[in-house]
Formats: structure tokens, sequence, C-alpha cells
């Protein structure tokens, strides 16, 4: 930064210009009660951490919990920063950094999917191709008339990504995605 510019609220303007920006996958254990997300999409907002997916649903019904999955990005000072923020708002019960414990596991990432729906028209020729590339992606027609179909597709982002690259051309409609789900391999739980 040169003596011009004025720093940010934001966080990333703390770390070293040579820290590395990571994407970090949390999963967060909160309180299922009315506000809890907008305080979590406000530490992020107020801050200036950007948020690249969020999912957030209840896990446990008896306890009122629910576990909200946030995929960001930062240097590695900015996540610890972020991972004790979210520790300190009252109803978040806990805090797991599924990234560093896959590193931990000695793998390289927790398992991350996401579901998509994806209208695509479909007539004529680019019918038949349409049809061909989901079986391709192991996608599935949720709907279809003789102009559209709608598929759904589960798996990794960067596979929704490509089938919506390919799928483009044909007359790609509408895209609707769910955001990533991720766990860790092994028994033990977050």
């Amino acid at each position: 930064m040169n003596a011009h510019q004025q720093p940010t609220g934001s966080a990333y303007f703390i770390a070293p210009e040579t820290a590395k920006v990571e994407s970090h996958t949390l999963s967060v254990l909160v309180t299922n009660e009315p506000g809890v997300l907008a305080r979590v999409i406000g530490l992020f907002s107020g801050r200036g951490y950007n948020i690249e997916s969020l999912t957030v649903s209840e896990t446990e019904h008896e306890s009122h919990l629910s576990r909200i999955t946030i995929v960001t990005n930062g240097t590695p000072l900015v996540l610890e920063q972020i991972k004790a923020q979210l520790e300190r708002i009252v109803p978040v019960h806990r805090v797991v950094d599924l990234t560093v414990r896959a590193g931990q596991l000695g793998q390289e990432r927790p398992i991350e999917r996401e579901v998509a729906l994806i209208k695509v028209a479909g007539a004529g020729e680019s019918r038949a191709e349409a049809l061909r590339l989901a079986d391709a992606f192991q996608a599935k027609v949720v709907d279809a008339t003789v102009g559209h179909f709608i598929f759904e597709i589960t798996g990794k982002s960067s596979k929704i990504d490509q089938f919506v690259a390919v799928v483009k051309p044909l007359g790609l409609i509408e895209v609707c995605r769910t955001g990533i789900a991720a766990m860790n391999r092994g028994a033990q739980g977050m």
C-alpha cells in the first residue's frame, strides 16, 4: 500500500502482502434460532470478508442445532481471525475448519458436494445432445417438456461448472445451486 492509500476496514489489509490467499471450508454448529444466520453474515460483511458459498440447515432437530457450511478465502492470518470471531458469537457452539482438519488427516480437502438444478432448452437436435451430455455427467432429468429440460446434478462444484459450460451453447435458461455441503472423512464427527 502506498502513502496515498488509506486502509479500509477489511482485515484483508492487515496480512503481509506475501501471504498466500487460501480457500477454506468452515463448519459452524449453531443454535437454530432467529437472527443467528444474520449475525454470522453480518460478521463477514462488517469486516469485509468474502463468502464464496453458504449453506445452512437444521441437522439435529431435538437439540435445535443447525450446521452452517461456509466457503471463504483469505490469508492464514485472516482465516484464523474469521474462526476466532465466529467462536465469539453467542449461539455458536463449535467452529471447525474442515480444510485444516482434512490436512491433519492426510487428505487434500474435505468431501465437498453441491446440488444444482439446470434448465436447458431442448428442441430438435439439441434435445438429443442435451440428453447425451446429461448422461455423461450423470445428471437426472427431473422435468421435461417439448421445449426444455430441467436437470438435477450432484457433485463437486467443478463438475457442475463444467456441465453448465457444455450445455450453455444448447440454450442454457437458468441455474440454481445449493452451495457446498462438506464433511471430513473418517469416523470422527465435527
